[in-house]
């Protein structure tokens, strides 16, 4: 909720070590919700106008999808700036107690508002006219990190770095990671983190930021191995052009136009909210679905049936800069049986064998790159070079075409149940 993405704390070996992450959602006409004011105070919504505004549940076709599975018996671990267990839609949803002692400090106790709602769009109940959850059965554990958006100093040494709570969920029997936040930084810490959590079978979801019409910068923990980048598009399925882009976008999820607490006194939602930080929650939500409907898969397997199934007109091994494999779309496998799930052991994305503690043995001591920030991940190579340095634009066809840059071309495809039409940008190779 603030222009451009946030950064959150980490640690990276040519800074000190407590430097904040940002959260990583912008706001149309947003003020100081989160982070830095662009000026313009943000508008409260009516309390029946939350849920009319969550124009992506009917676009996923979310009535007949909950006939189904509302993502029931699947944890998610939301490392943010806390989650508060007190607003009518997430009464009885947030697990406090189960939040590891080590990083419990003011687990339900939300900063900036921002924790509260992406708790709130993976499995709000839309109880009181709050916002609904894409599953809404689903619980989450809630995890209060160091992010620049909280000032206090007292309480900044007092708040668990993101690295630290990442590992310590890797711990718990949560299934899936939602991390909306990111920081250009390399941080060693984190990335030791996402590996371990990734050899304990963990699903990570994380936003890939909102600096595209900036410097258009990776984001990590989305670029790092093992944690899934999601992009946000908007109801015609257009891409945001302040959404990042590059060879680290995995999936893109809804993510404009979105409710949200307006700031840490939960006492109101405002609406026109867009950023990568609402679509990492969407995916989260749309895997902790698939998940329910099939307990006894892995997370390589739940990703693969997400990527298979994902709206696009591109071949599926040739991911966009902008949509990765596609817009995330349960619906084709809880409702008509879509996407293979594949073998249990090997990552749908980087295509390489796992072991988890389920397995061979898990392989948990940092490797060599992940203590040594110029070494690589999967997801941080260089922004495709038709993008490099040229200016997103709009087609000529009309407004609700994707940003195109110099090389790509558009494409038409159908997304959800029988959902929105998406527009997208393909990465020439």
């Amino acid at each position: 909720m603030k222009p451009g993405i946030g950064r959150r704390v980490g640690q990276n070996a040519s800074v000190p070590r407590r430097v904040t992450m940002r959260v990583a959602v912008t706001a149309a006409a947003l003020g100081a919700v989160v982070g830095t004011s662009v000026g313009i105070a943000p508008a409260a919504l009516a309390d029946d106008d939350v849920q009319s505004q969550e124009w992506f549940l009917d676009a996923m076709d979310a009535k007949a999808i909950w006939k189904v599975s509302t993502g029931k018996g699947v944890k998610v671990a939301v490392i943010d700036s806390g989650v508060s267990d007190s607003t009518s839609s997430l009464k009885g949803q947030v697990l406090a107690g189960e939040t590891p002692k080590s990083v419990a400090y003011h687990a339900t106790k939300d900063y900036d508002g921002h924790g509260t709602t992406i708790a709130e769009l993976i499995a709000g109940t839309g109880s009181g006219g709050g916002i609904k959850g894409l599953a809404p059965g689903a619980k989450i554990v809630p995890y209060r990190v160091l992010l620049s958006e909280l000032k206090d100093k007292s309480e900044q040494a007092r708040t668990p770095d993101p690295e630290d709570a990442v590992r310590a969920a890797a711990d718990t029997d949560a299934k899936i990671i939602n991390m909306s936040l990111g920081d250009p930084l390399v941080n060693p810490d984190l990335a030791s983190a996402i590996k371990y959590a990734h050899s304990k079978g963990k699903l990570m979801f994380a936003s890939v930021g909102n600096n595209a019409e900036e410097r258009n910068r990776v984001e990590y923990p989305a670029a790092y191995d093992g944690v899934v980048g999601v992009a946000a598009a908007d109801d015609t399925g257009k891409v945001g052009k302040f959404s990042s882009h590059g060879r680290y976008v995995d999936l893109a999820a809804p993510g404009l136009n979105i409710p949200h607490w307006c700031d840490a006194t939960l006492t109101s939602y405002c609406g026109g909210a867009q950023g990568t930080s609402a679509a990492a929650a969407i995916a989260s939500g749309a895997a902790a679905l698939i998940w329910s409907a099939h307990p006894d898969w892995t997370a390589n397997q739940v990703l693969r049936v997400l990527k298979d199934t994902a709206g696009r007109s591109w071949p599926k091994d040739r991911p966009s800069a902008y949509l990765g494999y596609g817009l995330v779309r349960p619906a084709r496998n809880l409702l008509h049986g879509e996407g293979d799930p594949g073998p249990a052991d090997v990552d749908p994305i980087t295509n390489e064998k796992t072991t988890t503690e389920a397995g061979s043995g898990a392989d948990t001591t940092p490797s060599a790159s992940a203590s040594d920030s110029s070494q690589p991940t999967r997801n941080a190579s260089e922004v495709p070079a038709e993008a490099a340095g040229s200016e997103a634009k709009p087609s000529s066809n009309d407004s609700n075409t994707l940003w195109i840059v110099l090389g790509a071309v558009a494409a038409v495809i159908v997304v959800g149940g029988g959902g929105f039409a998406v527009m997208r940008a393909r990465r020439s190779q």
